[in-house]
């Protein structure tokens, strides 16, 4: 509820504002030698251009393009409307306005269809194509494939040899190494030949894998 209440204030006080403005605009446009009409297109013609650069802007940040001419525009307008708030607070003679002013009021219109059109016509970059989107494909590619087929003979390629797999290699521990050496010297020293892996897994109570690893570490071979 608190929430409802603050949104129609800011819309309260944005009307307002924006009637006072309005109002200001026009006097100046008034004074200046635009009578009738022409005083109340004044206050539009400003706002509009206001609330162009505005979205201008807007859209250009999100795209990350510079904002150096939606600035300069927003700018030109906020400038006109605030000088025409200013100007109303007596210290411009209404009855008697300089003609500084009323070259720069009959000129504005001219002006902000220029920045108007500027604003609206210029494109709006798009975004970068992504580099891994997946390729577009050709909607029917039955034709190509049929002269391909017509054109080149399917060559047959030849069926991969499987490669039996290596057996992993077998880390032995310095200490079980060393336990190792003592029992294929008492086995060299009983029996007068070098003890075999069949041997060294009975002895030591070891898997087949680390029995063969230690009878090649005591035999020298690789």
């Amino acid at each position: 509820m608190a929430r409802s209440i603050r949104l129609d204030a800011v819309l309260v006080q944005a009307v307002i504002a924006g009637a006072l403005s309005f109002a200001h605009l026009h006097d100046i446009a008034a004074a200046a030698g635009q009578d009738g009409w022409k005083a109340w297109a004044y206050p539009i013609s400003v706002d509009l251009l206001l609330v162009a650069a505005w979205r201008r802007l807007r859209i250009l940040r999100t795209t990350g393009e510079p904002t150096r001419a939606a600035w300069t525009w927003f700018t030109v307008a906020l400038a006109a409307s605030l000088g025409a708030n200013v100007a109303t607070a007596g210290l411009l003679d209404l009855n008697d306005v300089p003609a500084w002013l009323r070259i720069a009021v009959a000129g504005w219109p001219a002006l902000a269809f220029l920045g108007g059109t500027l604003l609206v016509h210029t494109p709006t970059p798009s975004a970068p194509a992504d580099p891994m989107a997946a390729p577009v494909l050709d909607a029917d590619p039955t034709p190509d494939i049929a002269v391909t087929r017509e054109e080149t003979a399917p060559v047959p390629t030849p069926e991969a040899t499987p490669v039996p797999a290596l057996p992993p290699a077998v880390s032995v521990p310095p200490a079980l190494l060393a336990h190792a050496h003592k029992v294929a010297e008492t086995h060299h020293t009983a029996t007068g030949t070098p003890i075999d892996a069949d041997t060294l897994r009975t002895r030591l109570g070891v898997p087949g894998p680390m029995a063969d690893a230690l009878a090649q570490q005591l035999t020298g071979k690789d």
